[in-house]
């Protein structure tokens, strides 16, 4: 009985260590794959533009296209 549970526990402790070690074997491949053993937190999906500001945003970059139309079929060139 003794030898069964003297058995059970060190093949839990065993298991516990190669768990530990596959763990840091892990680590380590990321570290080799990317520079840096950091985990860093990817934000979120930016949330999608209410339909006035996508009207505002087309009517500003169409602004933006007219204004350089007329600044090169006056010949200034490029507006910055």
């Amino acid at each position: 009985m003794a030898d069964s549970l003297l058995n059970a526990i060190f093949a839990v402790v065993d298991f516990v260590f190669d768990l530990s070690k596959a763990i840091d074997s892990t680590k380590r491949l990321g570290q080799q794959a990317t520079g840096s053993d950091k985990i860093v937190d990817v934000p979120s999906d930016p949330k999608p533009l209410p339909p006035a500001a996508q009207r505002a945003l087309a009517e500003a970059e169409e602004r933006e296209c007219a204004r350089e139309r007329a600044a090169q079929a006056n010949g200034i060139g490029s507006v910055v």
